[in-house]
């Protein structure tokens, strides 16, 4: 991120939760009308095709710490 959005970072984070969540949720808004890049439509395509898999009990659910366990291993971490 730039300075001036880590600097903007920094003073929303003394917000109230309350003010945080309305001004996520009016900067999210702002984004609806935003294309989304490849990357991320090949990562939204990834996550429905997993979920429907899910849902229809296709795939088992893992703990995170089991599945980065998985993935350290397989990197060689």
């Amino acid at each position: 991120m730039t300075t001036l959005a880590l600097a903007i970072e920094k003073q929303a984070r003394k917000l109230s939760p309350t003010e945080r969540e309305r001004l996520v949720e009016r900067l999210m808004a702002e984004m609806k009308d935003e294309r989304l890049t490849a990357v991320d439509e090949a990562w939204v395509a990834a996550a429905e095709q997993r979920f429907s898999a899910w849902k229809r009990k296709l795939t088992k659910p893992m703990l995170a710490t089991k599945a980065l366990r998985d993935i350290r291993k397989e990197l060689h971490l």
